[in-house]
Formats: structure tokens, sequence, C-alpha cells
């Protein structure tokens, strides 16, 4: 763990992504097999279970140093992430305590935790505690909340292991895909030389990302030397034939299995050894334009969907592209030559499975024109894609571009405010925002994202001095300061109190030239709703 806990700290201590790329390819070339496969999940984003709740980590504390609930709670609120918080507030420790490997954590200690009960949950922290140095106190607390951040993405993480390992990035981020469990095997296999079959598994292809278009469309040339198609709301996924399995993979790498069961149904008359990209919709059999995400939203969550569900929100797959066939990987194949043999794969497979149709214009301005049907035809805007182009992996700019419409936009109100994450667990960077419901306002949007370091510090003083209420880790604040908000889509919401569920909102810009009276409306928006 101390190993583990050094390259946290240097992780934590930098901004710079070639630094952190180059500390955990040092970490991964020096530490054991069995504790570097642990280091790769949890950097990589994997799923940690929670072992111990945060009132059982408060009441730990407590007991251990004698300090009240409420300077607990304060020092809590002060800092912003409680496994920090614990390590602070802790007598320090001397001695460096006796080394416990990081995959002993992770596959032993952490884990027993949950067989026992809540009080004898408390003893064990409190022991734990006095045999780790405060720098592994803080990562044990961070691993056993299931909240490790540190500013490392799953492809810095791709990067650093192709760096050790001298392999390119995209085998690299194959071998992660799917369900990649943390083993010393599994963490050798990653550095062996390729294999013939290395896509023969049930692995999903790394999934290709388009970049947002944040120039002129102009600039990218001839416009015959692209396709166009509409981009679609909805769950990207892979689909897979392999045997007598059809298997879904979302794009986050997560199976589907069993949650769309007329795709893996239909998916039987498809060829074994194809592999398909697209989106998963919900769509009416009799309606020209799919529905809103929120009814496909009813299908993510279950497990098994009864009938009533599968009546009601029937499903179909919007298809991409092919990127194996025959059991053959087509992603260096030219896109025009893909698109071609999935329409070739796809005829006659209507409506269950449906080619993402290429939108014909002869000029720029033409595809400028039919853009703006977008919201009319229940889509985001366009993707425009090379024709020339392979399949890459990640978000690699140049060959494919969302070219998304503008999105919608109000001036709301800051209601609530809660502290972030990682490096901004000490700030408040989570916000609430409201409209006018009548002479009340009411919450619509949260949002985290958009203004710069120097807006968040000021507004974070200013959150602090002006808190009228708390709850937990969120504080309400005096209705005075204005935001623009952007937003992708909005509908009607039985599930929300306002009536009405925005899609990924964000800050624009904090309107400082604008008084609470002059924010919007709930009915504005459910006009926008209803339209």
């Amino acid at each position: 763990m101390r190993r583990f806990a050094a390259l946290y700290d240097a992780l934590d201590r930098t901004a710079s992504t070639s630094a952190k790329r180059d500390a955990m390819a040092a970490y991964f070339a020096d530490a054991p097999a069995e504790d570097a496969a642990w280091a790769v999940y949890v950097l990589g984003g994997g799923k940690l279970k929670r072992t111990a709740t945060s009132t059982e980590l408060r009441a730990a504390l407590a007991a251990e140093t004698g300090y009240a609930e409420w300077l607990i709670d304060d020092s809590y609120a002060h800092v912003g992430d409680l496994a920090e918080t614990i390590a602070l507030m802790l007598p320090r420790q001397e001695s460096e305590g006796v080394d416990t490997p990081l995959h002993v954590w992770m596959e032993a200690r952490l884990p027993s935790l949950s067989r026992l009960e809540s009080a004898e949950r408390i003893d064990v922290l409190r022991d734990w505690w006095r045999e780790l140095p405060a720098a592994q106190v803080f990562l044990v607390n961070k691993l056993l909340t299931g909240s490790l951040r540190v500013g490392v993405s799953h492809r810095l993480v791709v990067q650093a292991i192709a760096q050790w390992t001298a392999h390119p990035t995209d085998l690299i981020a194959h071998r992660l895909s799917g369900t990649w469990k943390p083993s010393a095997t599994a963490f050798r296999a990653l550095a062996e030389p390729e294999r013939a079959d290395e896509h023969a598994g049930d692995r999903p292809y790394p999934f290709f990302l388009a970049s947002p278009l944040e120039h002129e469309v102009e600039s990218l040339g001839p416009v015959d030397a692209w396709v166009a198609e509409w981009k679609w709301d909805g769950i990207r996924a892979q689909l897979m034939r392999r045997g007598d399995d059809a298997i879904l993979w979302s794009r986050g790498e997560e199976r589907l299995d069993g949650r769309f069961p007329e795709l893996e149904t239909a998916a039987r008359a498809l060829p074994d050894g194809c592999v398909i990209d697209g989106e998963i919709l919900a769509w009416a059999l009799d309606e020209a334009h799919p529905l809103p995400f929120a009814a496909l939203q009813k299908r993510i969550g279950k497990l098994k969907p009864g009938a009533k569900l599968l009546a009601d929100t029937p499903v179909r797959l919007m298809a991409y592209d092919l990127l194996e066939f025959d059991g053959k990987d087509l992603r260096e194949t030219p896109l025009i030559e893909r698109r071609a043999r999935l329409a070739a794969l796809l005829e006659g497979k209507a409506p269950t499975f449906m080619l993402s149709v290429a939108v014909e214009a002869h000029a720029w301005s033409d595809l400028t024109a039919i853009r703006n049907e977008s919201r009319e035809r229940r889509t985001e805007g366009l993707m425009l894609k090379r024709l020339d182009s392979p399949y890459r992996v990640g978000r690699k700019r140049g060959d494919w571009w969302k070219w998304k419409v503008d999105p919608y936009t109000i001036d709301a109100v800051l209601l609530y405010a809660q502290p972030g994450h990682g490096r901004r667990s000490g700030l408040f960077t989570d916000y609430t925002f409201g409209v006018w419901d009548g002479e009340a306002l009411v919450p619509v949007a949260k949002a985290y994202s958009g203004l710069d370091d120097k807006e968040i510090g000021q507004l974070d003083r200013w959150i602090r001095a002006h808190t009228i209420d708390r709850f937990g880790p969120v504080r309400s604040v005096e209705p005075t300061h204005v935001f623009e908000l952007a937003f992708e889509a909005i509908q009607a919401s039985g599930r929300h109190k306002a009536g009405v569920a925005v899609r990924f909102p964000r800050i624009l810009r904090w309107r400082t030239d604008l008084a609470i009276r002059d924010a919007d409306k709930l009915d504005d928006l459910r006009r926008l709703a209803s339209g």
C-alpha cells in the first residue's frame, strides 16, 4: 500500500497529463503484478463497493479522537472530503507501520467489513487507523467509501500501460475493455505480444467517439468527402454475435444481458462473428420518431423488464457501423465500405434493426438548413464522418464530428450548493438552480461545469458567508445570483417536482448584470417541453 499511496500522492500533486502518465508507467513497471492490477482497476474507474457508511466513519472518528460531532461535521463541511477530514483530524502516527499490500486490502481487508455488524466495523476502522500513517489512512478511507478520484481518466491509464509495455494504445484499450477483472495473471497479460485471435472473445471493441464541431463546417473541405447522419439520443451500444450468443455492451462497457430481450432475440438472425456499433432507442413500431429519452430510462435499470414495460416502451437498434464480419476485424476498412456491408447485412431486418441513413446534401449550406430540422425529428443534430475514415479508438479528432444544434438556454437562480469531488472536494462546485413558479423559486437543474477557477473561488467564499440552512453536505443559500444555463433537451417529467427535466445542463456564464427577478419562469420551460 505504501507504494500505491506514493503514486496517489504524486498524481494528486500535479495537473500535468504527461507527469501523471509517467508516474503510472513507472509504478506499473515496478509494482508487484497483483498490486498493479488493482491500481489499473481503481485508477481506471472500476466500481468500488462501499464497505462503510459516512455515519460509521464519523462515529469511529469521534470515538477515536473524542471530538464532538458538531466539530467533525463542521470540519467535514469545510474540507469537503470525509476521507481527507479523517486523515487530518486523527493523531499523527510516528512509525510507518506494517505495509500491507494493496491487493490484500482490496481482496481481503476491505471486503471483510461488509460481513461485520456496524459496531464491529467502527472498532476495526479504529484499529486500522492506529496502524497506518496519515497518507494511507486517507487512501484506505477513499477506497472503502468507493470514491477514489484523482484526476486520472481511463484513457490516461491506457496510455500509461501502453508506455510501460511499448504496445499500441488501441491494443491495450481492447484488452482492458469489457469485464476486465484485476489479478496478477490479467495484469501480466496486458504486456503479452499481440495474438492473431485477439478479438475473438466477448470483449467489446473500444468505442470511437466524435469530437464537437467548434469551427466553421466549411473548413472540413468538400462536402462529398463526408457522410452526414442524424445524431440520436439513446444508449450507444455494440451488438456482438458469438456462437449462439447475442451480447449487448454499453459505451460504459457494461453488459446489458436481459435488459433488451427483443434485440437479443432479433440478433440471432444475424450471422456469427459480426459486431455492430449503434444506438438503442425507445421507438414504437407505428411512430415516425423515437420516444423521448425519459421513456428509455425506464428500461435502463430493469434487469428483467416485464411484459407491460416491453409493450409500452419497445426499442430498436439504430446501426451506425460494422466493426467485424465473419470474425474479421473491419475497423481499418474505410467507412464507405463498412457502411455498404452494414446495409447488406441489415437488409430485411427492419424495424428492430435500422440502418442510420445518410443525410443527402450537395453543399454545406444545404446541410446547415437540414440540421435546423433536428429538434422536429427528435435528434440532437448531425454526425459528420469522413468517408475514408477507419474506426478509431476513443476521441481522436479529425474524422468524426458531432454537429449539434444550438442548446436551449435559461437564466436561473442559484439555490443550493455542495462540495465537489477529487481536487475540488474542498470547494462548493456542485450547484442547484431554480426558476420562478409564481412567487416561489423551484429547483429545475443541477450543474457543476462552466465556471473558471477564479469564479469558483469567488462563489465558494460567497456561499460560505451566505448559507441560510444546511442539509448534510448541501447548503441552502440566499437567492442572489443568476446564471445562464445551457441544456440539450427538455421534457415533461412526473419524477421531478417542477414537472420538467432537462438533459445535460451546464453553466454558460455568471449573469452579474441580472437581478433574480429577471430569471426565467417555470411556464417558459413547460412551453419548451410541450413544443
